[in-house]
């Protein structure tokens, strides 16, 4: 028999096991900590020690950024719903003007314009946006509206085409959303993906109009996804 211990890269060893107790009501725990002798058996078992557990707690952080993304100790009004652990914000933005740019395609201008109420959903490497029709803070109850902008699919995952998003060593929770909204605003609008019309009308129309009269986003064009806040966390 052909020995591929080789191929196995670095070995390890056991070095110590924790065992965790619980009582019958399951409101009590108990963690004794057990180390391993040179033939890999368990011995020496006692209670887990307040310095056994920091050492536990450091080896379990595998990724710096990730421990450091709520390095801010107080967040912005506008965050809705924070997964430090995935990376994973859910906020929300109120109706503004912002600079905007198409494609030559489209036969549209860039310039500003009245945009929506919008909800963003992103963690490192991928960004969803939709349209609210409101700007007070949203609720688990708030219905949520397709985002009237090109570049969308029909479940709001944006399509970033060559935009190059980095977001990978973003620390705070703040830069992070400031980030994905220039990305997003900042990219080119090209094209509506899959015959997915987010508005009720003709979505060119809609900004050549925008754009050109400085008139605010007509809220009626928006078109319902179905879900509210609270099916998106």
């Amino acid at each position: 028999m052909e020995n591929t211990i080789k191929n196995y890269g670095q070995l390890y060893h056991p070095s110590a096991m924790l065992v965790f107790y619980e009582g019958e009501n399951q409101k009590q725990a108990y963690v004794e900590h057990f180390s391993f002798d040179f033939y890999g058996l368990p011995h020496n078992a006692h209670p887990l020690t307040v310095q056994e557990a920091a050492e536990l707690s450091k080896a379990l952080v595998t990724n710096d950024v990730s421990r450091n993304f709520l390095s801010q100790k107080l967040l912005p009004t506008e965050i809705l719903h924070l997964d430090p652990i995935h990376s994973k914000v859910i906020w929300y933005s109120k109706a503004q003007i912002r600079d905007l740019h198409f494609s030559k395609g489209l036969g549209l201008t860039d310039g500003p314009a009245h945009v929506p109420a919008m909800l963003w959903i992103a963690d490192r490497k991928k960004l969803n946006v939709y349209a609210l029709k409101s700007n007070k803070r949203p609720t688990l109850t708030t219905e949520i509206y397709h985002a009237p902008f090109f570049n969308l699919y029909e479940n709001g995952n944006v399509c970033m085409g060559t935009v190059n998003v980095d977001q990978d060593n973003t620390d705070t929770v703040v830069l992070f959303i400031k980030k994905w909204e220039q990305y997003f605003f900042h990219s080119n609008f090209s094209h509506l993906i899959a015959g997915h019309n987010p508005i009720k009308g003709n979505c060119i129309q809609l900004w050549e109009n925008l754009i050109s009269t400085g008139e605010k986003f007509p809220t009626e064009l928006l078109i319902k996804t179905g879900f509210k806040l609270n099916d998106l966390l």
